[in-house]
């Protein structure tokens, strides 16, 4: 009897360790520190939506609706590259070229496929359950966060546009909706329901969400050209796509540092610039080779270092 049940257990965790790397589980910390952000001007201002403090259930719903809707993106990109054959011919490294589970045929596409489907139903309920609670502004997001989930692979990432909406959705949008949810009522005019610090504070977390799909995205331009996609490095090379990275780099901290200057922010958002070193040496690296297999892992996992650093930081910022 113990003999049977052992194995149960084992087969059940070699089950969920192929779901955890289907689901790429080490990126979604990115969703967390995103909510951190809209979460801390929440708590700052000390308010919630039925005027009783910082609600904490609604602080883990959404923390919850946004990891499942990073969940479905990840499921998403792995079974349309997958069925484009794009998984077939990419170099697969920690950051890129997806989990391999399908190629090496340990989940279905059909699996993949509807466990997307259900994580995107599970993430829009709870943009669903915010419109109505907090208000209509969530609908707008949640709506633009689905139809960059469907259709990033299809058509955003073969328009040039797939770094702008994934850096929107994933990236600013969470920040701003996570604040409205936590804070609005449905009467609040529009004017009244975002500050301008956070506003303005939403674009460095965007864009680093976007200069992290990007520089992800050297290693696989040869298989994403064969696979119809027409990102930016697909549309400039590399070398030009590194010039890019480095602009985005500039304005990222470019921001941080001006806010403060120009007393739209508390001095403490300074604390954001410590993983400035991290940024550097990725763009450095971007710049000097545009790609060298060996030398590039290096520059991806400084780039990872730089935007969750930086938008915990920011995070850490407003709260003191």
């Amino acid at each position: 009897m113990a003999a049977p049940l052992s194995e149960f257990f084992l087969m059940v965790l070699d089950r969920l360790k192929i779901w955890m790397a289907q689901i790429r589980a080490n990126f979604l910390l990115l969703s967390v520190a995103l909510v951190c952000i809209g979460l801390a001007f929440a708590w700052k201002f000390h308010i919630s939506p039925v005027g009783e403090g910082f609600n904490w259930l609604y602080a883990g719903l959404i923390t919850a609706g946004v990891v499942c809707s990073h969940i479905s993106v990840n499921l998403f990109n792995e079974y349309f590259d997958f069925i484009s054959g794009i998984d077939f011919k990419t170099r697969r490294t920690p950051f890129n070229g997806g989990s391999g589970m399908l190629v090496r045929g340990l989940t279905s596409g059909r699996s993949v496929l509807i466990a997307a489907s259900l994580f995107l139903l599970f993430a829009l309920a709870t943009g669903i359950f915010f419109t109505l609670t907090a208000h209509r502004v969530i609908l707008l997001l949640s709506l633009a966060g689905g139809f960059t989930i469907v259709f990033y692979n299809n058509l955003l990432s073969r328009l040039m546009l797939g770094e702008l909406f994934a850096g929107l959705t994933l990236g600013s949008f969470v920040v701003i909706g996570t604040f409205i949810a936590m804070t609005a009522s449905p009467g609040m005019p529009v004017a009244e329901v975002l500050p301008w610090p956070l506003l303005l504070l939403s674009f460095p977390p965007g864009i680093l969400t976007s200069l992290l799909l990007l520089l992800n995205e050297f290693p696989d331009m040869e298989a994403d050209r064969e696979g119809g996609r027409r990102h930016l490095v697909v549309r400039f090379g590399r070398e030009r796509a590194a010039r890019i990275y480095a602009a985005g780099i500039f304005v990222v901290f470019g921001v941080i540092l001006f806010l403060p200057v120009a007393g739209l922010f508390s001095w403490w958002v300074l604390i954001a610039l410590l993983p400035l070193p991290l940024a550097l040496r990725a763009s450095f690296i971007a710049l000097r080779s545009g790609f060298e297999p060996a030398g590039f892992l290096s520059a991806q996992a400084s780039n990872v270092g730089t935007v969750l650093g930086t938008d915990f930081l920011i995070a850490l910022a407003v709260l003191i």
